[in-house]
């Protein structure tokens, strides 16, 4: 197969991928992911959509994003998750639609999870942060108010491993992009 060839064939989600290394660089460096990377994604996506399927097309971005958006909200809305990673999510939604979106997803969190268990053992506090998750998953179990577990993670923060979520996101998509022959 000749360069030309290569590009053109799933070139949105060649595109997706590129937008998703500079997110999780950006997210490596500074612990966020801006939104001139995500507010753009997720409007070229549904425009992308609509071009390429018409209003049908547009209702599968569209769809894509609401299930993008779904994957990662209720951790962002008890303070889990910054809001640039779940709008990250939302634009890769509206460009591959709603199975890659969730098929990308559930390999990032495996990707995240053992990113997260690197991470507390090369500091040399697994077993802290082993604690924390399991008081974590206590307070979402018991507490069912999303504002005061919230408030709960906004108060903890500053004392925990944080996780640049963005990487995982991209290594996870990436990973299942050419698990499933599309790059």
């Amino acid at each position: 197969m000749d360069w030309q060839s290569f590009l053109m064939q799933h070139w949105d989600v060649k595109f997706v991928s590129l937008v998703l290394i500079l997110a999780a660089w950006i997210d490596g460096k500074e612990l966020r992911v801006p939104n001139w990377i995500t507010f753009p994604m997720v409007l070229s996506g549904l425009i992308y959509g609509f071009v390429m399927g018409g209003w049908a097309g547009l209702g599968d971005s569209l769809i894509g994003m609401v299930v993008g958006l779904a994957c990662l909200l209720p951790l962002y809305a008890v303070g889990g998750m910054g809001a640039g990673d779940v709008k990250l999510m939302a634009g890769m939604g509206a460009w591959l639609g709603a199975a890659i979106t969730w098929q990308a997803f559930m390999v990032s969190v495996v990707v995240g999870a053992i990113m997260a268990i690197i991470m507390a053992c090369y500091r040399k506090d697994l077993h802290k942060h082993v604690g924390q998750a399991m008081l974590i998953w206590t307070e979402w179990t018991t507490i069912r108010d999303p504002r005061k577990l919230s408030e709960i993670a906004a108060e903890r923060k500053p004392r925990m491993l944080l996780l640049p979520y963005g990487i995982p996101i991209c290594i996870g998509s990436i990973a299942y992009f050419v698990y499933a022959g599309l790059i």
